[in-house]
């Protein structure tokens, strides 16, 4: 509440960010990843740059902002694995059109575009413009919830809200299966190919124009639910880039998103290729 002050447990410093993350998750997922961004030059734009370099992401498109310290979360995590978030976005708001078209010819190469809203405006458009241009599925995860154009929807073949994001897009409140059913389809009326609405422990509902569905979650002892929606969408996207159907991809990476749940932190949750085959093949035998 306004004015209080509560006592914590304890405290760690892990390398985090949406883009991040999910470039981190696809390439422990087995991708090939470039990343797009900008970090500050301080010591926690090295250690970012390092991770990222660690998990076999391509940092050739990472530039150093010596105007801008790098982008920070501040994250309260609750007993049971709930959080709250607080982003100062740094040398991420920083993140221009030029930054983006640097990278044209990589992005025109690729397999998918995953896209967030941690990045000003331009970059986005840019980034969709560009996909779009060249023929190059994109998965759009519309977070942090934000103000954008809703027109690029229609350049999105997969988007992935979360419950709140859907309801803020949307203008649907969401409190049960229906409601979120109902949240998914509106996304395909404004423009969306496919949207993959995340509910946490609840799974996700995939809404497609054949239709509606729930796919159900896995069960894991969740401890920190901090960018378990990063692993899902570098997930989902994985598995399109390999040929799946949605409906497969949306399970894989519900178990993706479930298995990031069990370990504290953003990139150190985030798990590999093995672990999720491992749960998936525990759990539905194949």
């Amino acid at each position: 509440m306004p004015g209080e002050t509560v006592i914590g447990t304890h405290f760690t410093i892990a390398c985090g960010g949406k883009g991040a993350n999910q470039a981190v998750a696809a390439a422990r997922l087995g991708a090939k990843v470039w990343f797009v961004g900008r970090v500050g030059d301080d010591m926690f734009g090295e250690m970012l740059k390092r991770s990222l370099n660690e998990a076999g992401v391509d940092t050739t498109f990472l530039k150093k902002d010596s105007e801008a310290h790098t982008g920070v979360a501040q994250i309260y995590v609750a007993q049971g694995g709930e959080n709250c978030i607080v982003v100062v976005l740094g040398a991420n708001g920083r993140v221009c059109a030029q930054d983006i078209e640097t990278a044209e010819e990589k992005i025109k190469a690729s397999d998918c575009l995953i896209l967030q809203l941690e990045l000003p405006d331009e970059a986005v458009e840019t980034a969709f413009e560009l996909a779009k241009r060249h023929g190059v599925r994109v998965v759009f995860n519309p977070a942090p919830a934000r103000q954008f154009k809703l027109e690029l929807l229609n350049l999105c073949d997969v988007v992935t809200p979360n419950e709140k994001e859907a309801e803020q897009i949307t203008g649907i409140a969401i409190s049960n299966l229906d409601e979120a059913m109902k949240a998914a389809s509106a996304f395909l009326d404004l423009g969306s190919k496919a949207a993959v609405l995340t509910l946490g422990e609840q799974g996700a509902v995939l809404a497609t124009h054949e239709g509606v569905e729930h796919i159900p979650a896995f069960k894991v002892e969740a401890i920190d639910a901090t960018a378990a929606g990063d692993a899902f969408t570098a997930a989902l996207a994985v598995r399109l880039c390999e040929g799946a159907q949605l409906k497969d991809a949306v399970t894989f990476a519900n178990a993706a998103g479930a298995l990031a749940t069990t370990k504290l932190g953003a990139q150190p949750s985030l798990p590999f290729r093995e672990e999720v085959d491992r749960l998936i093949s525990e759990t539905l035998g194949g």
